[in-house]
């Protein structure tokens, strides 16, 4: 609902400020919360594969919580902070390794609430480090902060780009392969879409992390630098896409080292926080 509904209707209503949008942004996160469990203290993520999992949670869940910290702004329900920040620290607790690396999927015990499994459904296996997975992490755990001022998630976010930037597999460049842990680096495919989320994610980390501005930045920056110099498509092909060489399913067969919708987002997203805290100093009105 965040990916379809804030993405969309959240900039549109930014945009425009028609209220139609606005009604359609409460009603979808109020959506949202009926795949809330407070006993597991999640929202579920997928329907399928229930031969496989009894309540799967994907670490891109966290890209969900901007829309009910919106709707919580917005309406005063309280409903949706609850959700956002019980959501999060679950997440903290069930999904992270010691290392600040995630795992995909962590699958609960609908009855007890206890962690089932600890899977991957896009990464190498089940103990590699996804890529996309940590930039959704470190991308969701920024916005948390900066909706509920609590440490514990800005504490979040900086250990998870030490996690990004310490890792010895990441490329020089900044662009990481699809799986950190890929067999088969050198000569794995790049996943140009956790580049970009990274990217945007460390401007808005700048704000918050004083001690480490310059570099934040300075990451960010570099990452914007090589994705333009390095990974653009062409005008006028690659059917209008932006940049390639993204992955979205290597284990999957699907959508390898091809353009994709969510990189060209964030991309974008990307270059407009460099520019307004370039001319502001700051990200948001």
């Amino acid at each position: 609902m965040g990916f379809k509904v804030y993405c969309s209707f959240g900039n549109g209503y930014r945009l425009t400020g028609d209220t139609r949008y606005k009604d359609i942004m409460i009603e979808s996160a109020y959506t949202l919360v009926t795949r809330y469990r407070s006993h597991l203290g999640v929202i579920r993520s997928w329907d399928h594969s229930q031969d496989k999992w009894q309540y799967p949670v994907i670490i891109d869940n966290m890209m969900n919580l901007e829309l009910l910290f919106w709707a919580f702004n917005e309406s005063k329900d309280s409903i949706f902070y609850d959700v956002a920040v019980n959501h999060a620290r679950t997440t903290i607790k069930n999904h992270f390794r010691e290392d600040y690396s995630t795992y995909h999927v962590v699958d609960y015990d609908t009855i007890t609430g206890k962690v089932v499994h600890k899977h991957t459904h896009q990464g190498y296996s089940h103990e590699s480090a996804w890529s996309r997975g940590q930039a959704w992490g470190l991308y969701g755990y920024t916005l948390c902060y900066r909706e509920t001022g609590l440490p514990e998630f800005l504490e979040q976010a900086t250990r998870i780009a030490d996690y990004i930037f310490s890792n010895p597999m990441l490329p020089e460049d900044l662009i990481p392969y699809w799986d950190y842990n890929a067999p088969g680096i050198p000569d794995e495919p790049r996943d140009v879409s956790a580049a970009t989320v990274t990217a945007s994610a460390l401007y808005e980390l700048s704000l918050y992390d004083k001690e480490n501005i310059r570099q934040h930045l300075s990451r960010a920056e570099r990452i914007l630098e090589n994705l333009t110099a390095h990974y653009r498509a062409k005008v006028g092909k690659e059917r209008g896409f932006l940049l390639l060489n993204s992955t979205g399913s290597k284990p999957g067969d699907l959508e390898i080292d091809v353009p994709l919708v969510y990189a060209d987002y964030y991309f974008l997203e990307a270059l407009l926080r460099k520019q307004k805290l370039e001319q502001t100093g700051k990200l948001f009105d």
